[in-house]
């Protein structure tokens, strides 16, 4: 039995299955492709290199408190990628910016393998030290203050 947490946790997961997950379309429709913890890794990493592509400078950039921030990617945390369920998606990656401070970025996306786009990010952490944390309520990951 799944029951609401009561702390603030570093990033969203579900509740309690992780990565492979089986997502339906409709409860009588045959499962939908495997979404796995490689499709993910696989879509974050292609939505950054098309958005390093198509900026002069080669880097990915993000705005900050008003503030554009270019980035270059340092590592994707492989082991905080989650399926949400509903074809959501879950990465967080390490972004280094020109000052040497380091970034760590959330990224959501919706679609399947090989068609995965971006639908929020945001700036999670500054040199390790959170902005915000994740908590669960009725089932949906909120962002919350850092305590």
């Amino acid at each position: 039995m799944s029951g609401i947490r009561l702390f603030a946790e570093a990033h969203p997961h579900p509740p309690i299955q992780r990565l492979p997950q089986v997502t339906t379309t409709s409860p009588q429709s045959t499962p939908a492709q495997q979404v796995t913890t490689a499709d993910i890794s696989a879509g974050i990493k292609r939505h950054l290199a098309s958005t390093r592509k198509r900026s002069s400078d080669k880097k990915f950039h993000i705005n900050y408190q008003g503030k554009d921030l270019a980035l270059d990617l340092v590592r994707v945390h492989d082991d905080q990628l989650s399926s949400l369920g509903g074809g959501k998606y879950f990465a967080c990656v390490d972004m280094k910016a020109t000052n040497g401070a380091i970034y760590d970025i959330d990224f959501f996306m919706a679609g399947q393998p090989g068609s995965m786009r971006v639908t929020e990010t945001s700036v999670h952490k500054i040199n390790g030290k959170p902005l915000y944390d994740w908590k669960e309520q009725g089932g949906i990951w909120k962002k919350v203050r850092v305590s």
